[in-house]
Order: structure tokens, then sequence, then C-alpha cells
């Protein structure tokens, strides 16, 4: 069970970090691809929630709250950015 799991997680979160990716590099306008940055930043938080789930452990937390900062932080930023640049 816990491989069919990890084979379908991995699947699923990868495709979401591809399109993400994608949308990255086609992306027409700056707040597409800031949108594009933070599905590959919650992307990648899933993946490694996965991992701490899959694997029984909460070593990783930490690093969860980094990644959900920084994802924060960056949304913060370029809110203001983009405000800023209007006025």
């Amino acid at each position: 069970m816990n491989t069919l799991l990890s084979v379908i997680l991995t699947v699923l979160l990868s495709g979401a970090a591809l399109l993400a990716l994608a949308r990255i590099v086609r992306g027409p306008s700056l707040l597409d691809r800031v949108i594009a940055a933070d599905v590959l930043l919650s992307a990648m938080v899933g993946a490694v929630c996965a991992e701490a789930v899959l694997n029984r452990h909460a070593t990783t937390l930490p690093i969860l709250v980094v990644l959900a900062l920084l994802g924060f932080v960056n949304s913060v930023a370029v809110v203001r950015f983009v405000v800023g640049e209007k006025s």
C-alpha cells in the first residue's frame, strides 16, 4: 500500500511541478510567473510532507516551516513591488 501511495504522490506532485515550471518559463507576465513559483513551492512542501508521513517522522518539520514562510514572504514582497510600481 505504501509503495502504491508513494508512486501516486510522486506522479501527481511531479506533474504539478513540471506544469509550474512550464508556466514560469512561458508566463507572459510577472504575476503569472510569481503564481507559478508559489505553485512550485507548494508542490515542494507537499513532497516533503508526503515523505515525512510515509516514513513516519517529524524531523522535516523545520524545513516545512521555512518553506511555508518563504512562500508567504515571497508573495507579500511581490504584491508590494507591483503596487509600488503602479503608484
